[in-house]
């Protein structure tokens, strides 16, 4: 009897050393970028906070963009420890930690807009853009941009009070924490679905409109080809990184048809597969595409990061 529960229980643990493995395999894997991403999104958004960058209003969009970005890739790579480590939260909790995630997704495709209008009035207008674009505009939209999706996240939040909590006996969630989890209701799952189409379908026509102005305004005489050729370059990138904040919204729709039909071992691996192609690294391109890129912004990100380095080598000789 002993011979046969020794393999048993050798066999027993192997698995759980597997599991363990496996854990903080991919606990490395999707928390180091995120990690590097996180630091280089703060350096990024210490450096516009400098005040040759607080007067340009294309510059203090970006800092909202960061900024939404930034907590966004925060909030999403905690409840994805949380799924690893197979943590199970309340209600409240949870609800808190989503609402929150919401707010800060639905600011991003709202700042592209605003931003893809900027360079439109700057190439379409360019004498009358400093009168448009001032700083205090620039202010007004985007604190029209944090209540209009701060109202959207208000109104989920009293059709999740809706839900009969009461009849659950506990608060005290059977499933791990996500957004999915919080659409309780079929009300819920409506207005977030009719919500998000309104919302990249409007943001989509916004860019799409403004990259056709751009593109008309480059054939006129009026207008500098050079300046027309990068509005047009920097439209298109605010479409890439629409198409790629819509791709996070297909995130949970494609994990309820995966549950249906592969085994719970497998829908684990892919779940954590997925997260990073759709979640982690599109989060991780806005700082790449947007900060990097900028002639203005990379000697002053270099700059800050070689006198950081600096600063750690000399402690650590000294």
């Amino acid at each position: 009897m002993s011979s046969v529960s020794q393999p048993q229980s050798n066999i027993s643990v192997q698995l759980h050393d597997a599991e363990f493995l496996e854990r903080m395999i991919t606990f490395g894997l999707c928390t180091i970028p995120s990690c590097v991403f996180l630091f280089i999104n703060g350096t990024i958004l210490f450096t516009l906070s400098k005040s040759v960058f607080r007067g340009t209003s294309r510059y203090i969009l970006l800092s909202n963009l960061l900024l939404a970005e930034t907590a966004q890739l925060a909030v999403c790579q905690v409840l994805f420890l949380l799924s690893v480590c197979r943590i199970w939260l309340t209600y409240p909790v949870c609800g808190t930690l989503t609402v929150f995630a919401n707010v800060t997704n639905v600011i991003s495709p709202l700042t592209l807009m605003v931003m893809s209008l900027e360079r439109c009035v700057a190439v379409c207008f360019p004498f009358r853009h400093a009168l448009i674009v001032t700083v205090r505009n620039t202010r007004l939209a985007i604190l029209s941009v944090w209540t209009f999706s701060s109202l959207h996240n208000i109104i989920r939040v009293v059709l999740l009070l809706e839900f009969p909590f009461q009849g659950l006996g506990s608060l005290e969630m059977k499933d791990l924490c996500s957004e999915l989890t919080m659409l309780l209701g079929s009300r819920s799952k409506a207005y977030d679905d009719a919500f998000t189409g309104f919302l990249f379908v409007s943001a989509a026509m916004v860019i799409i409109s403004s990259y056709i102005g751009v593109i008309i305004a480059a054939r006129s005489a009026s207008t500098g080809k050079a300046s027309a050729l990068k509005a047009r370059n920097t439209l298109m990138l605010h479409l890439v990184q629409l198409c790629l904040s819509l791709s996070s919204t297909i995130y949970n729709p494609m994990l309820v048809a995966l549950i249906k039909i592969v085994p719970t071992v497998v829908f684990i691996r892919l779940n954590k597969f997925l997260y990073v192609l759709i979640i982690l690294f599109p989060r991780c391109l806005s700082s790449l595409i947007y900060g990097l890129r900028d002639q203005m912004i990379m000697p002053a990100l270099l700059g800050h990061l070689c006198c950081q380095l600096k600063l750690k080598a000399a402690a650590v000789h000294g």
